[in-house]
């Protein structure tokens, strides 16, 4: 009789094993779609925002997940220029909510004013699309005080920041007395003794430092009540999204290359703005990410301090810088200019595992007769495999050119990579196989229409 029972109950156990293999399945990862994921490639203003205001009027959910009102991406749309600095880009698509992630630093006035400028440039019902992480961490004007503080500390030695308070919030996060979102939307008492303590550190190692603390405090009790509406737990609103099988886009701010870990530090941001701050600055764990593109700019530009083997001090440089209309959205500083540098960019993408890259401003090389292209770099005389992780090292690397030719001819209006002239299809080509990562699209123009698919 036990026998029969114990037979029944092995046949009933292989009858249902399929069914345990498919809940198996979906305990390992209950996610129906995955993060596409919009990441700098360079030393940032490679164009992310036009890549994303693309790729958002097919997502569901765009998110910021790092850095805060030190980022500028510039968005096109009929003929307008949109700014946005805390903002992502996908707010301009009216079927898509936008996210700021717990693992960017806000700073409400700006974001407030950015808001205000958009809206009277056309951006419209934002109300109930954007949610913002009750984890994320308030940068105050003290913040931005203090980072011109330091700065001016180091004298000839400054770090060339934006001066928004995005390294000194950051530490505070780091040292544990930051203040988060969800403080400002509490018990206001609470919040109102963290403030006066963060004032009266600074206070402490700074003599000039000085705050009015009530008349802050008045002001952020106005900000919280503006704020309250559009917080909300964006971790498991992400999660549930995930599941419910939601498009969710991510826009990377800053660039591989001014990340903290693995840029050229010290002249980098104060987050991680490679692959590992998308999950640690939205919540979201590794088995969700999907598509990984890197935006290239066809040649290199950055802001600021810091070493940069390609930048070009001459007439080529000039016209770069020039021709490029290269300005940061966010400085207001020339940025510099230099050839296209490939092995920066295989360092980045192995850092990264792009999967795709978008390539744009390949326009702004369309006069030059010639187009030098860095392949390596010589250190102490000797060709080198990795990307150097000491700025002195990098400082003084000789770096290996190729020259191609150009193609002198316009590249604005063409839609169709057939259609490029071919030294400029050569050039993408040389990119790709450099890289052993496809090209799926390129910039020809300012404006979201003037995008070429090389790959569906």
């Amino acid at each position: 009789m036990s026998q029969v029972a114990l037979n029944g109950e092995n046949h009933q156990s292989h009858g249902s094993l399929s069914n345990h293999e498919e809940m198996h399945k979906r305990c390992l990862n209950p996610y129906r779609s995955k993060v596409t994921v919009v990441l700098g490639a360079q030393w940032g203003d490679e164009g992310k925002g036009k890549v994303v205001d693309m790729l958002a009027t097919e997502a569901d959910i765009v998110c910021r997940c790092q850095g805060g009102n030190n980022a500028g991406h510039t968005v096109v749309v009929h003929g307008k220029d949109f700014d946005f600095h805390l903002l992502p880009s996908g707010i301009i698509n009216e079927r898509c909510k936008s996210v700021i992630g717990n693992g960017v630093v806000i700073h409400l006035p700006g974001l407030f004013e950015e808001l205000a400028k958009n809206e009277a440039k056309g951006l419209v019902n934002w109300q109930d699309r954007l949610y913002i992480s009750n984890r994320a961490h308030l940068v105050f004007d003290l913040h931005q005080q203090v980072d011109g503080l330091q700065e001016a500390e180091k004298g000839g030695k400054s770090l060339g920041t934006t001066k928004k308070g995005i390294g000194p919030c950051y530490s505070s996060k780091a040292t544990r007395n930051g203040i988060r979102v969800s403080d400002l939307l509490g018990d206001y008492k609470v919040f109102s003794e963290k403030f006066e303590a963060l004032v009266n550190m600074y206070k402490r190692l700074f003599p000039d430092f000085d705050v009015d603390i009530a008349a802050e405090l008045n002001r952020y009790r106005e900000f919280a009540e503006r704020l309250r509406p559009l917080v909300r737990d964006t971790v498991s609103f992400l999660h549930s999204s995930l599941k419910d099988n939601k498009s969710v886009l991510v826009e990377g701010a800053n660039a591989a290359m001014l990340d903290i870990d693995f840029g050229t530090y010290p002249y980098v941001t104060s987050s991680n703005c490679s692959i590992g701050g998308v999950l640690t600055g939205l919540g979201l764990p590794p088995q969700t990410i999907g598509e990984v593109i890197g935006v290239v700019k066809a040649y290199t530009t950055r802001v600021g301090d810091g070493p940069f083997p390609t930048e070009l001090h001459d007439d080529t440089g000039s016209f770069l810088q020039k021709r490029g209309a290269e300005i940061g959205v966010t400085t207001k500083r020339p940025r510099r200019c230099g050839w296209l540098d490939l092995a920066l960019l295989r360092y980045t993408a192995m850092v990264n595992g792009y999967t795709s890259i978008c390539v744009t401003k390949l326009d702004i090389l369309d006069t030059l007769k010639e187009i030098k292209v860095a392949v390596s770099y010589n250190l102490n005389g000797e060709k080198i495999d990795y990307f150097p992780g000491s700025i002195t090292d990098l400082g003084q690397v000789e770096v290996n050119y190729i020259t191609v030719p150009g193609w002198l001819k316009s590249t604005e209006n063409v839609r169709d990579f057939n259609e490029l002239p071919q030294a400029a299809q050569d050039y993408i080509r040389l990119i790709e196989t450099n890289l052993g990562v496809p090209v799926k699209w390129i910039g020809v123009g300012k404006g979201r229409e003037s995008i070429i698919t090389v790959r569906d």
